[in-house]
């Protein structure tokens, strides 16, 4: 009964259709949005316009549709293809190997008829055949008149590295689902985090205790104030606040600390810093412009006792200056920092308080997925390696020869011509 099961379990049409399986739910994961917010469910599948007559945000949320990939039912189809390439490998791919590195001695001259090439010679010599066949490299058997010749052995071991690498990579798969993470957090200049703003995480994911400081952050624009990169300047700091790393990010140039990386991803204007005619420095916060296609912030400050006067201020950009505006919407001029803009009142640009933006993932599997595609490409060159096989069999003054291959037939055929001439 348990051979029986694990038979079906190694079976090539069961690990087939585990794998359809797995690809139909990774379709739907890839249509439908992976790891939003309720609301965005709640407007995307309403309830009164329910996708095919029964898909709509409830059903969603149900059956973990919205995260697919870290199910449990997802995650069992995985591990039961993961079983089963390691049935069929235990059960299969080893007893063949191991039946390919016997000597297999044809005892009669009629088990040449179910070869792929054989012939028969009287005009060589058994010695012959023999110092030939070796020349090409072959591993030789021989029983009184009978030989068995094989090269390539190495080849067989091809399917056996596949089924392992790919357990492997189902394995850092699964390793990195249950306890990745990924967090975005939106940080302003000079000051210092901690991870909190968690996106997603897997069942057993441990969010670091980690200091973070943002020393500095920056933007480089060409002639025509186009951004070419924006930088961070990030500290990591121990317990005591004293910095242990640090380095300099850019868009994929990311930081990594621990095993957890540090991606530069956004960038954000939150305000700045004037000082008016009386000699106070206010702070001001920035809007940034809904419905824009590119962004823009603007504030306004008020330059009057009686709160009917003021300037709008405008800054698409982090070069040091903003755009300045009456109140009736009039373009007055650029005020650069440090700079005193004098209309009835005087009003100077002290600071241009910026954030950055930092993708922040974690995916302890990813080294194990590495590993598993390297030997997946190790085994493809191995796959490349022909098995080939050669009888011979004398048989009073007639030589009975023949051979098999598992590829390459033309090129073994040319080989095996040489052989009996």
């Amino acid at each position: 009964m348990k051979q029986n099961i694990f038979k079906s379990i190694a079976d090539l049409r069961f690990a087939i259709f585990i794998l359809l399986i797995i690809a139909c739910f990774s379709v739907i994961g890839t249509v439908i949005e992976q790891d939003q917010s309720i609301e965005t469910y709640k407007l995307n599948y309403p309830l009164t316009n329910r996708i095919f007559g029964f898909l709509a945000w409830d059903i969603i949320l149900q059956f973990g549709f919205d995260h697919i990939y870290k199910t449990w039912w997802f995650i069992t189809l995985i591990l039961l293809f993961g079983v089963s390439l390691l049935t069929c490998t235990l059960l299969q791919q080893f007893p063949s190997l191991k039946i390919a590195r016997r000597c297999q001695f044809f005892r009669t001259t009629q088990q040449f008829c179910r070869l792929n090439i054989s012939t028969n010679l009287k005009h060589l010599l058994f010695s012959q055949l023999f110092f030939k066949i070796k020349e090409k490299h072959y591993s030789i058997f021989q029983q009184k008149n009978i030989l068995y010749c094989y090269k390539g052995l190495v080849g067989r071991i091809a399917p056996i590295i596949v089924h392992f690498s790919m357990i492997i990579i189902l394995i850092g798969a699964i390793f990195g689902s249950i306890s990745g993470f990924k967090a975005q957090e939106i940080v302003p200049k000079t000051e210092t985090f901690h991870i909190q703003n968690v996106l997603n995480n897997g069942q057993f994911t441990i969010i670091p205790k980690v200091s973070i400081r943002i020393n500095d952050f920056w933007i480089t624009y060409t002639k025509q104030t186009t951004i070419t990169q924006f930088y961070s300047d990030i500290s990591f700091l121990n317990a005591d606040g004293n910095e242990i790393q640090r380095k300099t990010i850019f868009v994929n140039s990311p930081a990594k600390y621990k095993g957890i990386d540090y991606y530069q991803t956004d960038w954000n204007i939150i305000g700045l810093r004037v000082k008016l005619k009386n000699s106070s420095i206010f702070q001001y916060p920035f809007i940034n412009l809904p419905n824009s296609q590119e962004k823009i912030w603007l504030t306004w400050i008020n330059t009057s006792e009686q709160l009917d006067n003021g300037l709008t201020l405008l800054i698409d950009n982090l070069q040091g200056y903003c755009s300045v505006y009456n109140k009736v919407g009039n373009f007055i001029g650029n005020l650069e920092l440090n700079e005193n803009l004098k209309l009835g009142n005087s009003l100077i640009l002290i600071d241009i308080l910026s954030s950055t933006g930092l993708q922040i993932k974690a995916d302890p599997g990813i080294t194990l997925i590495y590993l598993g595609f390297l030997f997946l490409m190790i085994s493809t060159l191995i796959s490349y390696i022909t098995y080939s096989q050669i009888w011979i069999v004398q048989d009073k003054q007639k030589i009975f020869i023949g051979g098999n291959t598992t590829r390459a037939t033309f090129e073994f055929e040319l080989e095996f011509l040489k052989l009996v001439k």
